[in-house]
């Protein structure tokens, strides 16, 4: 039982320790959205609310709340009177995508070259050191993790908070992208070679180089996951 000299202390605080319920939510989006990810659930698929409480033992409250999450994050859309399914991403969605993150990205690694201290290049080649092991232990969920571990570092560094958020606004997406593209046998490996590259560059204070290199990763990302829509289409 919790004294009242404790439960004061608690409000004058402004602390609230109820964390249960709010775990729970988090944890429905963070499986729901790893599900999406992994591509357990495709795009089209419908997702039925009864269904869904069964699997993730969860109750209805839970899960419509984690669809609300997901929908912002656009993994999900609610259609009125048919419910929420996975939206499909078009070819040329995809490909608009990939433009954009090729002019930021390429500004953020640029950026990122000229503004990057020791301390930051060290935190970007461990992400890299664990997307390299996520690779060879053939850790799809690792690869996508270290992967945005890694870009964020970059977009953290580089200083333009208007590119982090035009990025972070297609974050989900982008995943969506990346691990669509990175299922393609002998990608990961070479985006791991693309990724170091950028690295290189940026440890060298060449943004010209950095900058480059994160086109060049952009560009070959994108072809690799046209050449997946293309496979799925057969």
């Amino acid at each position: 039982m919790v004294s009242a000299s404790r439960g004061t202390a608690e409000a004058g605080s402004g602390i609230d320790l109820r964390v249960l319920p709010r775990t729970v939510q988090q944890e429905t989006v963070e499986k729901l959205r790893s599900a999406i990810l992994a591509g357990i659930f495709k795009p089209g698929d419908r997702l039925v609310e009864v269904e869904l409480c069964d699997r993730l033992g969860v109750s209805r409250p839970s899960v419509r709340e984690a669809m609300r999450s997901l929908e912002a994050e656009r993994l999900v859309s609610i259609i009125p009177n048919r419910g929420p399914h996975i939206p499909i991403l078009t070819l040329q969605e995809a490909a608009e995508i990939y433009q954009v993150r090729a002019l930021l990205e390429g500004e953020a690694a640029a950026l990122c070259a000229e503004r990057s201290t020791p301390a930051d290049r060290r935190r970007m080649r461990n992400a890299l050191g664990r997307f390299s092991k996520a690779v060879q232990s053939d850790d799809p969920e690792g690869r996508l993790a270290s992967t945005s571990e890694f870009f964020e570092e970059i977009l953290r560094v580089c200083g333009n908070t208007l590119i982090q958020e035009m990025l972070q606004s297609l974050h989900a997406r982008i995943n969506v992208l990346r691990a669509r593209s990175m299922s393609f046998p002998g990608r990961s490996k070479l985006s791991l070679e693309e990724m170091s590259a950028i690295l290189d560059a940026i440890e060298t204070s060449d943004p010209a180089a950095a900058r480059a290199a994160a086109v060049h990763h952009v560009q070959q990302a994108h072809s690799f996951a046209k050449a997946a829509y293309e496979a799925d289409a057969k």
